[in-house]
């Protein structure tokens, strides 16, 4: 298995719980403590955890409650603050930092909750902090829901190009039929890059168009999601001893989901499903030189923009010759970039107001021609 520098780890309620009614304290610290050393070997990290409707439940004495949506909402809304003190808390005894991040639907629907969430999810990273992201419940309604944090989780992974989304469960893995009804169910240790089959969508507990909702069904659509962006997914047990330190380090255990393609094709795939665009960059011989050798386009380089685009629009580069030169994700759309051109990187914020980087465009979001 290839090395891993960033994973996304889904725990459920029932984890978090030990299949009880009360968040544990012993599993919490014991999901600290396996989160800190992968920090301390310089993994990122990302943490999408259920348990707020639980801790929100806990808080207020186990109230017999009607199962209405609002209802939810109030209890998440009750919960979440003291899910995230118990985090903060037992990250602390490993001098690890945290922090919270809700997302809904909507936030990555729209182009800018996108972008803005992979920026932040970014810096956090970069600064060594691991971000605990759950759906935002309080606010949530079941037009904008996740639905579940297993698809949150593939959203998450996708969102942040993961190497690895591990989904922690009460079963070992994938089965050929529903082990607790099937006592010759078998273990499934693989499953290869070709679509799921009926058979297998079937076992999970749902048909062949993967239409349903909880459980393993919930799980094989977010590893389909996640798989078709490049990461690979594991589903294990959450029980077992050190699971994450082990998965993390390459043990097999559960089932593994090997991606349909690679991390770098499919960011080249979405760069170059701009390639029709007629928005463009033109860049003076340096600049093109330095994209080349490997390096970003900063606004030094930028001779003039043509055409109008946003933030996060996907521009062609263009030399002076008028040949193409690279298809990339633009950290500032054209009214900022007529401010830019030619002007250094320290100069963006005096000239903007504000800043989303020194770079124009980032290396890592960019497909040379």
């Amino acid at each position: 298995m290839p090395a891993l520098h960033r994973i996304v780890i889904k725990i459920g309620t029932s984890i978090l719980t030990a299949g009880g009614k009360k968040l544990s304290a012993p599993q919490l610290v014991d999901l600290a403590r396996q989160l800190s050393v992968l920090h301390a070997e310089k993994k990122q990290i990302i943490l999408v955890s259920s348990g707020a409707i639980a801790a929100g439940r806990e808080e207020l004495g186990f109230p017999t409650l009607p199962k209405q949506l609002p209802v939810k909402q109030m209890l998440a809304a009750v919960g979440q603050p003291r899910l995230m003190a118990m985090y903060e808390q037992y990250f602390g005894i490993f001098a690890v930092h945290v922090a919270q991040v809700l997302l809904t639907r909507a936030d990555l629907a729209d182009r800018h909750g996108y972008l803005n969430a992979r920026a932040t999810l970014e810096a956090l990273l970069d600064q060594g902090i691991i971000p605990i992201i759950n759906e935002n419940d309080t606010v949530a309604t079941d037009e904008i829901r996740f639905g579940d944090n297993d698809n949150l989780s593939a959203q998450v992974a996708n969102l942040i190009e993961a190497d690895l989304l591990i989904l922690l469960t009460d079963q070992d893995g994938l089965y050929t039929a529903d082990p607790r009804t099937n006592k010759d169910a078998q273990l499934i240790d693989e499953v290869g890059p070709e679509p799921f089959s009926s058979e297998l969508w079937q076992a999970a507990g749902g048909s062949a168009s993967g239409l349903g909702t909880g459980g393993m069904v919930t799980k094989l659509q977010a590893a389909d999601l996640s798989r078709h962006g490049g990461t690979a997914v594991i589903i294990a047990r959450g029980s077992v001893e050190n699971v994450i330190l082990r998965l993390a380090h390459g043990e097999s255990i559960g089932t593994r989901l090997t991606p349909v393609i690679n991390k770098l094709e499919g960011r080249k795939r979405r760069l170059l499903s701009g390639s029709r665009t007629k928005a463009d960059i033109i860049i003076d011989p340096g600049a093109v030189q330095a994209l080349i050798n490997g390096g970003s386009l900063l606004p030094a380089g930028i001779l003039r923009v043509s055409g109008k685009f946003d933030r996060g629009d996907a521009v062609r580069v263009i030399a002076k010759d008028k040949k193409v030169v690279a298809i990339g994700l633009t950290n500032y759309g054209t009214t900022d970039l007529q401010q830019l051109c030619g002007r250094q990187s320290a100069e963006i914020e005096m000239l903007l107001g504000y800043t989303f980087g020194e770079e124009v465009i980032h290396r890592d979001h960019m497909a040379l021609l």
